[in-house]
């Protein structure tokens, strides 16, 4: 019941994180959404042994998010979340590929290994990315900024109504936790079988009260598309913001800067 709860407020605090006031919530949301693709690109674009060359990209979510104001500690802690999935993925490429490929103090470190950490770097610079952008600009500003750059009305639309979905399913899935809570004595209908017949009754409860909102809604004039402010055009800052992140994008991408740093500081020092 807590756990329902909790993820309700956890949903709805991305949404309260892009009321802030910062320069970064008020440019435009396409560019926002164009700059996170073109660093996405780059990230997925390198090679499976790739590791060194993806650390500089970490300044991009870690410095918006300093500038946003969103809190490091709620980002970090729902990329953790995702770290057994992309730990899961490539669990089996040390098995798989047994060359060695680099060395590091003696030790010999396998293509195996190394594009296993690959894919688990990765997974946290597009999670963190995606969450950044989510928390400066909201999920609604973002499918309003798809449907401006040419993506289909109804793609967009569908899109926000599964977003405004997961809130009535856990809502509704939070009432039934507790319904069920209250009717259990011991461990009497704590089995799997209550479990089945929670899931069924959850999603038909869903899909009711998602029909009479979609009701309430036509009654209230809804025509297919959401109410939006005035449609402004691009500013200098918003021109700007494109332009540097993607320079920096693609120097990351075709200059190894750690490697260079490391050669540079290595040269120096005796």
């Amino acid at each position: 019941m807590a756990s329902l709860d909790g993820a309700l407020l956890d949903l709805k605090r991305l949404d309260r994180l892009a009321t802030g006031s910062t320069f970064l919530h008020r440019l435009d949301p396409r560019v926002k959404l164009v700059t996170t693709l073109v660093f996405l690109v780059c990230v997925v674009s390198f090679g499976r042994y790739e590791l060194s060359a993806l650390v500089p990209f970490f300044v991009y979510p870690i410095l918006l998010a300093a500038l946003g104001d969103l809190p490091l500690g709620y980002l970090a802690h729902k990329i953790l979340l995702m770290c057994p999935l992309a730990l899961f993925i490539g669990i089996a490429n040390p098995f798989l590929d047994h060359q060695v490929v680099l060395e590091l103090g003696g030790i010999g470190i396998t293509g195996g290994v190394l594009s296993w950490l690959s894919i688990v770097l990765r997974a946290v610079l597009t999670v963190s990315a995606a969450l950044v952008l989510v928390g400066l600009t909201g999920f609604p500003d973002l499918c309003r900024a798809l449907e401006r750059l040419g993506a289909p009305k109804a793609f967009a639309v569908q899109l926000l109504f599964l977003y405004r979905y997961l809130f009535v399913l856990v809502e509704e899935g939070g009432k039934a936790s507790r319904s069920r809570e209250l009717r259990c004595v011991g461990n009497r209908g704590r089995g799997i079988s209550s479990y089945a017949s929670l899931v069924g009754h959850l999603l038909m409860r869903t899909w009711q009260k998602a029909e009479r909102i979609h009701m309430a809604m036509l009654a209230r004039g809804f025509t297919g598309s959401f109410p939006r402010p005035e449609e402004s055009s691009l500013k200098a800052a918003d021109l700007l913001f494109l332009a540097g992140c993607t320079f920096a994008f693609i120097t990351f991408r075709t200059t190894n800067v750690t490697r260079a740093i490391g050669s540079l500081v290595t040269g120096i020092l005796p």
